[in-house]
């Protein structure tokens, strides 16, 4: 656990220098563009431990299954994810060692929410402390190909703000051969580019408390509809929900951006589309109290948060703001001892950062 401590306090600081160095995109322009030195060394740090470990989730398994399984183009199978076995068998070309494939997922996933953040993170230091202590990068090392999926689609943000739908759907296509519940965004795109906070956003909450009330009657019918797809096994998923507090902390930039909803407008005008994707986020994970495997949707949708996140602090005085700021680094930092430490007792094991097992 300690170079999971050691990664907060290495990527935050250089963010932050990363951000205290800045300097204005365009006038008029909200955004800022992060000093590339300080950043590089944020990223560095995330990609180096995550790409140098063995353990954590699922990680063993895709390990082990790189180095007992052939992936060369003539054992593929041009059906389902066959995406991912693609890029595996890419990467078994150059190495067959597993601790590559761990390395370059890792890279890919990292280098991607990284620059996004540099185009539409307000406080990219907020940004990806939050990425840590919320757990998503934690989440990384666990649901390797969901999550390269994510992030993939993740980087098509820009896309969904502009409405360019036809390069939007081109990547959802391509990444849904990584992992075929990407597609679960193609609807998504025309639902949440709309104003938030209309009668479409109290929907999707009331649906979500529906759901919950009435998970029984709902998850049967759910998993009647996957019985005979390759996600028919979820039905005998048993895990438990997601805890309540996972809830309450995703809850808190949602409920932040509705309460500064009309200044959050005038700042940034097309954020109306992350606040929205931050709502589905948290309707996901309303319903995965009740079982855990809705959480895994939310994987698409979390990432926004980050966004999100760091624009809330531009929403109250001036005065207030080095309060808030602070605020959300001592809760958020609690949230992580909570869920890392006691909850999950999360141990990082690596055969190359032997100095911090």
């Amino acid at each position: 656990m300690a170079i999971l401590w050691i990664n907060l306090i290495v990527v935050y600081i250089s963010s932050l220098f990363a951000r205290y160095f800045s300097y204005p995109k365009a006038q008029g322009i909200p955004f800022v563009k992060p000093n590339k030195l300080f950043l590089f060394f944020s990223l560095a740090c995330l990609v180096l431990i995550s790409g140098l470990r063995n353990n954590i989730g699922d990680t063993f398994m895709y390990m082990h299954s790189y180095a007992n399984k052939d992936f060369s183009l003539q054992n593929i199978e041009f059906k389902g994810d066959f995406g991912f076995n693609i890029f595996q068998g890419i990467l078994q070309s150059i190495s067959k060692d597993p601790q590559f494939l761990i390395f370059t997922t890792a890279l890919i996933s990292n280098l991607l929410i990284v620059l996004v953040l540099i185009k539409f993170s307000r406080m990219i230091e907020l940004s990806l402390y939050v990425y840590i202590t919320s757990g998503m990068f934690t989440v990384s090392m666990n649901g390797i190909r969901q999550f390269l999926a994510a992030t993939i689609i993740f980087c098509a943000t820009k896309y969904l703000l502009n409405g360019e739908f036809k390069k939007y759907l081109i990547i959802i296509l391509v990444t849904s051969t990584i992992h075929t519940s990407a597609l679960v965004l193609l609807p998504i795109y025309f639902i949440v580019r709309r104003e938030a906070w209309t009668k479409i956003t109290f929907i999707l909450l009331a649906l979500a408390v529906l759901i919950v009330m009435g998970f029984n009657q709902f998850s049967e019918i759910l998993f009647s509809a996957l019985e005979d797809t390759q996600y028919g096994h979820y039905s005998s998923f048993s895990e438990g929900g997601a805890n309540i507090i996972r809830v309450m902390v995703d809850s808190v930039p949602v409920i932040i951006a509705y309460l500064g909803r009309d200044k959050l407008r005038q700042l940034w005008p097309k954020s109306d589309y992350i606040v929205n994707l931050s709502i589905i986020s948290l309707t996901f994970m309303l319903i995965a109290t009740q079982n855990w495997i809705f959480a895994r949707f939310n994987i698409y949708f979390s990432l926004y948060n980050l966004i999100l996140i760091s624009w809330i602090v531009y929403l109250f005085k001036e005065s207030n703001r080095k309060f808030i700021y602070y605020s959300l680094l001592v809760c958020y930092f609690i949230y992580f001892f909570y869920e890392q430490v006691i909850s999950l007792g999360i141990y990082y094991k690596s055969d190359y950062l032997i100095f911090v097992n």
